[in-house]
């Protein structure tokens, strides 16, 4: 369960601004940790938002795995951080991926039905495309705690899953089929 708590964070911390370039020195272990927990909080708020406007089955499926998926780690990533004895640290990373939301969040809540999937869904397939990239690239081998880098690393399949599935549904919306009835998830 803490590793699958520490791959659903992740996913929210590398799909807006946590790309290797974007480091001039690596993130801490409490930064790590703040990182995730923003982006916990950044993906539940946009599967929120999704829950509320989306009309499509699909869509709203993946938006409740979102929730569902990012409420656990974000607990899981907290009890683990309090077990690590780390405070979690706002970092420049957190606070862009706080600020990228900001303008995420407001284009969703500017659109509404098909224009709405698209977006949302879109933006869903970058994010865990990117999350792979990051993971692997920065978060891993920034981790100086054993345990927390056994974690990251343990949770590079949940973070394939995720994208495998944002995928599916981007395809079913820009196709204006059901993705469920192709394949259940």
């Amino acid at each position: 369960m803490k590793i699958q708590v520490i791959a659903a964070a992740i996913v929210l911390v590398t799909g807006l601004s946590l790309a290797p370039r974007s480091y001039a020195q690596a993130p801490t272990d409490p930064q790590i940790v703040g990182i995730v927990l923003a982006a916990d909080d950044i993906d539940i708020n946009y599967g929120k938002i999704a829950l509320s406007k989306s009309k499509n089955k699909d869509v709203r499926a993946f938006a409740q795995q979102m929730v569902t998926d990012h409420s656990a780690v974000q607990k899981s990533v907290r009890d683990l951080a309090a077990k690590l004895g780390v405070t979690p640290q706002d970092s420049d990373t957190s606070k862009s991926l706080n600020s990228k939301a900001e303008e995420i969040t407001t284009k969703l809540n500017t659109l509404k039905g098909k224009a709405f999937d698209k977006f949302y869904i879109d933006n869903e397939v970058v994010y865990h495309k990117q999350v792979t990239d990051a993971v692997a690239a920065v978060l891993i081998p920034s981790a100086q705690n054993a345990e927390l880098k056994s974690a990251l690393e343990g949770a590079q399949p949940l973070f394939l899953g995720h994208l495998e599935h944002s995928q599916k549904v981007q395809a079913s919306v820009e196709k204006g089929k059901s993705a469920m009835t192709a394949k259940a998830y």
